[in-house]
């Protein structure tokens, strides 16, 4: 489903992503309450939902629909790259952010990639997290919960070297055809080595990944 105010930009996003063989989109909104009303009833796969917009903006409809409908994955598309939007969007339960200027290759793994479980987090985002909040997740401070800690360290444990190796690359914002180059591995084996990742440490996606390396000190920037 698209979501925007613009409906141009709707027509355009249409076209590229019909252009691909599995994609169909199935509705469009132009504000938040009209995306609610309509996601309700049609429980798309993936949402690409706009931030600024009349009414409800993007962020408190993102926040509504994960709540009433956690299978639809939702995607920030938006013309600003401000930290507010992309943090907002996350925090209210987006799988991912993009820029609308985003290459329409860009834009269709990224639906792919959230469509599959994944979430699509750019690099930059990934970074700005750990600067902004890093010293603020639970488990950095000396007072924080040590059974958590404890709980977590164990999780770690249960990886194998290689899913070690692709879980610190994940926390580093790596999307997987970087993994798959790194390692030099398939993007179907990379699939395979972060869905067994996420299932073992019983996270939801990729920012879940992040957060979790910062707490226990695996990763520093």
């Amino acid at each position: 489903m698209l979501v925007d105010d613009q409906a141009l930009l709707r027509t355009g996003f249409r076209m590229v992503l019909e252009a691909e063989d599995d994609f169909t989109v199935v509705a469009e909104a132009g504000d938040g309450a009209a995306a609610i009303a309509l996601a309700a009833g049609l429980h798309p796969d993936v949402i690409l939902m706009d931030v600024r917009m009349p009414g409800i903006d993007g962020i408190e409809a993102t926040r509504q629909i994960t709540a009433a409908c956690p299978d639809s994955r939702i995607i920030i598309l938006t013309t600003f790259d401000l930290d507010e939007y992309a943090f907002g969007g996350l925090r209210a339960g987006a799988r991912g952010f993009l820029l609308k200027d985003a290459q329409p290759s860009e834009l269709a793994a990224a639906v792919r990639a959230v469509a599959s479980g994944d979430a699509s987090v750019s690099a930059r985002v990934t970074r700005r997290m750990l600067d902004l909040f890093g010293s603020k997740l639970p488990g950095v401070d000396p007072g924080a919960d040590e059974a958590e800690a404890d709980a977590d360290a164990v999780r770690i444990g249960l990886l194998t070297d290689r899913e070690r190796e692709v879980f610190l690359a994940v926390a580093e914002g790596l999307s997987n055809p970087e993994l798959a180059d790194r390692f030099f591995l398939s993007e179907s084996t990379v699939k395979s080595h972060v869905g067994h990742i996420l299932a073992k440490l019983e996270l939801r996606d990729r920012v879940q990944v992040v957060i979790l390396a910062h707490r226990l000190g695996l990763v520093t920037h």
